[in-house]
């Protein structure tokens, strides 16, 4: 499995994807007396999948007839800090013997992606994969095989979003590609792939949308305005998890309006400003601008956005006259920095 970035909250464009670990707690009914695997070195190139025989014997110490037809699956951790850092056999069924004791066997899916030295380490009940939400399935921890890939030429996913920011409000679009990781340049074929939004990509408890990639490796989507809060994917699928996966949030920018409740005021009072950011941008930093001289702007003031999008700061005259002043979020998650017109207060 790809390595994942687990925050909830991302900065500027951002690959992601979403962990799901190997289980960690014993299954009491499971146990496992062999696992081997039919090949001890695979090489992989490109978009190819090499397949590894993967047999288990063991048993599920289980009366209940529903269980007759259990299938297991296997983790095999890398040992070597690969950029895949976990592999899962596809769902292994049942092939010989009982279900409390025999013998249980299938493919492991190999891609170029998986250039590392993995080893078998567990083995849970029914198949892998989406969604990821709820508990992990116990296993059963095996010191089992190990497995040398030698992958080349993997899939690189890039996302190019149109426009570069997208106003609040405004529909965009991103056009992601499939690029030879070694060379940069194309495969030259249509690759399958899927993107999606919100839920697909955070926990695959939602629908992707399938394509087909150009020969250049490109599939352009075209997204509407309320899709930019959130998550994008573009993944190319495997079974029982993607070779490749790329995470994305969109770039945004959140217009600021800015308001004193007071245009003048005694050295030293403080004037509520109050305001809103487009998106809005809940819990994000708001600074209070004031100019010095000609081009130094300096804050004076911070708050944060609240979830409505609204904030109040307060502005302090220091000196009578007209003082400059603006109101500026800066970069936060998805948001590019964004500015209000500036404004005067009127010390006197």
């Amino acid at each position: 499995m790809f390595k994942r970035l687990a925050a909830a909250v991302f900065a500027a464009p951002l690959i992601f994807t979403v962990l799901s670990v190997t289980p960690a707690h014993a299954d009491p009914l499971l146990t496992i007396s062999e696992i081997t695997l039919s090949k001890a070195l695979v090489t992989v190139s490109g978009l190819a999948t090499e397949q590894v025989a993967v047999t288990v014997k063991g048993g599920y110490n289980s009366d209940d007839p529903a269980d007759a037809k259990t299938t297991l699956h296997v983790f095999l951790n890398s040992q070597d800090g690969g950029m895949v850092d976990f592999m899962v056999s596809t769902e292994l069924k049942r092939t010989a013997g009982t279900v409390k004791d025999g013998t249980w066997t299938g493919p492991l899916n190999v891609t170029s992606s998986q250039n590392s030295t993995y080893k078998a380490v567990a083995v849970a009940i029914g198949g892998y994969g989406r969604p990821f939400t709820g508990t992990p399935p116990e296993s059963t921890q095996f010191d089992g095989p190990t497995l040398k890939v030698i992958g080349t030429h993997a899939p690189k996913l890039t996302a190019l979003q149109v426009p570069k920011v997208v106003a609040v409000g405004k529909p965009y679009v991103i056009k992601w590609t499939v690029t030879d990781a070694d060379t940069g340049k194309f495969y030259e074929t249509q690759i399958r792939a899927l993107t999606g939004i919100g839920k697909a990509c955070s926990d695959g408890s939602a629908p992707f949308q399938p394509g087909l990639t150009s020969p250049t490796g490109t599939i352009a989507r075209a997204y509407q305005a309320a899709d930019a809060k959130l998550p994008h994917c573009f993944l190319l699928p495997n079974d029982p998890y993607d070779r490749a996966f790329l995470g994305y949030q969109v770039q945004r920018l959140g217009g600021v309006g800015a308001v004193p409740a007071k245009t003048s005021a005694k050295v030293g009072t403080n004037v509520p400003v109050t305001g809103s950011v487009g998106g809005p941008p809940g819990r994000c930093r708001i600074d209070l601008q004031r100019l010095y001289g000609a081009t130094a702007w300096r804050s004076v003031n911070t708050a944060r956005v609240r979830d409505s999008g609204r904030f109040t700061l307060t502005a302090t005259p220091a000196s009578q006259g007209k003082i400059p002043y603006r109101v500026l979020m800066p970069a936060c998650n998805n948001f590019v920095a964004s500015s209000s017109k500036p404004f005067t207060i009127t010390g006197v």
